[in-house]
């Protein structure tokens, strides 16, 4: 813990190569997240309804119990990791403590407001269509931001790291030419 917290992580290039192909995973997960539900519904309530309740119109069927434990059961966990990966490097952020606590209130909220959106449209009440939508943009805009926040994470320790190899490589040609000049004649 105490890396963490004293920032040694950031000047380790085998942790940051780490964080940076879990970014460009995570970030193919993100597109995918839009890929798939607007492959299934748009932006409005009356899609969210149709793709859980039916449409006779588009011979859709409504979403069964089954299909939606079984998509509820590995987006669950699916999603607490990837809150948990990205809502924790958020902790070391340079941001108040207020700002962090909203940020992970939101993207665990909205995870688990999206999933059980759903659940609400089918089994309770068409009117939670809305909660559907206003929970996959808020969850979407939380992803976006903390992958945003981890690029520009890695970018700066990128260009810290290189500063501080200058000043080191500047500090022993000092050295080197201090010990030279003390052997000449």
């Amino acid at each position: 813990m105490r890396y963490m917290q004293t920032g040694g992580f950031q000047n380790n290039p085998v942790m940051r190569l780490t964080l940076g192909l879990t970014l460009a995973l995570l970030v193919a997960f993100t597109a995918t997240n839009f890929m798939l539900y607007f492959a299934k519904m748009d932006l409005t309530p009356s899609s969210v309804v149709s793709y859980y309740n039916g449409n006779e119109e588009e011979f859709r069927h409504a979403r069964t119990y089954q299909s939606m434990l079984e998509v509820t059961h590995s987006h669950l966990a699916m999603m607490a990791l990837v809150m948990l990966l990205l809502t924790h490097l958020i902790v070391f952020a340079p941001l108040r403590r207020s700002g962090k606590i909203t940020l992970i209130v939101a993207a665990f909220g909205s995870a688990l407001m999206s999933e059980g959106a759903g659940w609400l449209v089918r089994f309770v009440d068409p009117a939670f269509a809305l909660l559907k939508v206003l929970s996959f943009v808020t969850l979407q805009g939380s992803l976006l931001f903390l992958l945003v926040s981890l690029a520009m994470f890695l970018w700066t320790a990128r260009q810290r790291q290189r500063e501080v190899e200058q000043v080191f490589l500047a500090a022993e040609t000092e050295e080197e030419l201090a010990e030279e000049e003390a052997q000449l004649p």
